[in-house]
């Protein structure tokens, strides 16, 4: 890469760790950046999941205690995720570039939406929390962590709104505690698909060593730019350019 490349990437890392600190979807910020790279789409979207994994790390830690009486739920949920994460990547991997590049702009445009009713997801599970309805067991976790973990190891982008929404469909709890177990099988899919691209041969290690600098750096400042930007309209922002570039790749 040149000097200019290597500015782009650490950018785009810290552009999505800031996003991802106040509003969620710094993903739409650095898969096109890995693209524009002139990275092919499996290869970009591969570098991009090991580049963000630090970021579920960290905000997983962050929520440790909210997991705290949920040993059972984990137990079902973790070593589902993980075959869920392992499935999504090979999946990728096996479909090869030609589809997975045709499903690009679909992508982009659904990660989109997604962020775009986050709010909205989370307005739903926090009524469902206060109404009466029929508890399920634990067990139930498994199916929906399995069907949005697929998706996660397969691409990812507006995963975490699909896993929260799914499991708020099975678990009576706050959405406090929903969102501490989200965090973690996003952990686990993502580490175990991570894992599985290694020996693949498709990750850019400079991109993604730099983008996971960028994003770390993003994260922290993002922190303390808490109480000086609306995370509502950095979101929209993000949105937008989503719609755009999902159009741009649908043209191209």
């Amino acid at each position: 890469m040149s000097w200019l490349e290597y500015v782009l990437v650490f950018g785009a890392g810290v552009a999505a760790g800031v996003i991802n600190a106040l509003a969620g979807g710094g993903t739409l910020i650095t898969f096109p950046a890995l693209l524009a790279l002139g990275l092919p789409a499996v290869s970009a979207n591969v570098t991009n999941k090991i580049a963000i994994m630090p970021g579920f790390f960290g905000a997983a830690l962050a929520q440790l205690k909210d997991l705290k009486g949920q040993e059972k739920r984990l137990a079902f949920a973790i070593p589902a995720s993980a075959a869920a994460g392992l499935l999504g990547g090979w999946l990728l991997i096996f479909s090869g570039e030609s589809v997975f590049k045709e499903q690009v702009p679909f992508f982009i445009l659904a990660a989109a939406v997604l962020l775009g009713i986050q709010d909205t997801v989370r307005d739903w599970l926090l009524r469902r929390a206060g109404a009466d309805h029929v508890r399920l067991s634990d067990v139930w976790i498994i199916l929906p962590v399995g069907i949005a973990c697929t998706y996660a190891g397969y691409f990812g982008a507006g995963a975490g709104v699909i896993i929260l929404a799914l499991i708020g469909l099975v678990l009576d709890d706050t959405m406090t505690r929903l969102n501490a177990i989200k965090l973690v099988v996003s952990l686990v899919s993502s580490l175990t698909a991570s894992i599985f691209f290694m020996f693949t041969g498709h990750i850019n290690w400079p991109a993604a060593l730099l983008m996971m600098a960028g994003s770390l750096a993003g994260g922290l400042f993002g922190g303390r730019l808490a109480d000086a930007v609306n995370p509502l309209v950095l979101r929209r922002i993000v949105v937008v350019v989503g719609v755009v570039l999902a159009v741009v790749y649908f043209v191209k």
